[in-house]
C-alpha cells in the first residue's frame, strides 16, 4: 500500500480524536485506492466547529452559512480518469503530489448522523469520501450526471470499508 501523508489538524474540542483521526485516515486511503491513485498523495484535513467552518466558507465562497466539508483541490482534475503521468503534479521537496485540503465540521457531522440515523464514524467517513472525490475533480454542482456518478463512486467506496454501511 502507498504511504500517503495525511496531516490532520483538530481546532475543536472532542473526546473523539482517536477514532475520528482512524476513520478520516481509513476513508481516505480507501478512496485513493479505489480511484487508482498510484502516487503517494498528501492531504492536509482540518477538523473544526461550526463557527470556523462558517468562516472559512464566508472566506473562501462568499457564502455565509455553516457547511459540513469544503474541499479545496490543488489541481483541476478530470473525474474517474487520473493522469497517465503525474510527474508534473508531484512536488520535487517532498515526493508527493498534494492534492489539496479539505475542512470537517464535526459539529455539523454530529448533527447530521443523528438526523440521518447513523453513526458519527459513518457520517465523518462519508464526507471524508466526498471531499477526496472533489479533490480528485469530481463534482455535483449539476443535478444530473456530474452529481450521479460522484453519488455512484462515494456508494462504492463506502461499500468496500467495514462498518461503514449506515452503521
Amino acid at each position: 500500500m502507498l504511504q500517503h501523508k495525511i496531516n490532520i489538524t483538530f481546532n475543536c474540542r472532542t473526546l473523539q480524536k482517536i477514532p475520528v483521526t482512524m476513520i478520516i485516515r481509513r476513508c481516505i486511503e480507501a478512496s485513493l485506492q479505489a480511484e487508482g491513485i498510484e502516487i503517494p498523495c498528501e492531504i492536509n484535513v482540518l477538523v473544526t466547529d461550526d463557527m470556523e467552518i462558517r468562516a472559512i466558507n464566508l472566506a473562501s465562497r462568499e457564502i455565509d452559512k455553516p457547511t459540513d466539508v469544503l474541499s479545496f483541490p490543488m489541481f483541476s482534475l478530470e473525474p474517474g480518469n487520473p493522469p497517465e503521468d503525474w510527474e508534473s503534479y508531484i512536488d520535487p521537496e517532498t515526493g508527493l503530489c498534494p492534492l489539496g485540503d479539505m475542512a470537517i465540521s464535526l459539529e455539523r457531522a454530529f448533527a447530521q448522523a443523528k438526523e440521518f440515523g447513523h453513526s458519527t464514524r459513518r457520517e465523518v467517513g462519508y464526507l471524508t469520501i466526498h471531499s477526496v472525490l472533489h479533490l480528485l475533480g469530481y463534482d455535483h454542482m449539476d443535478e444530473g450526471p456530474q452529481k450521479a456518478q460522484m453519488r455512484a463512486r462515494e456508494k462504492d467506496i463506502v461499500a468496500g470499508i467495514p462498518r461503514m454501511q449506515r452503521a
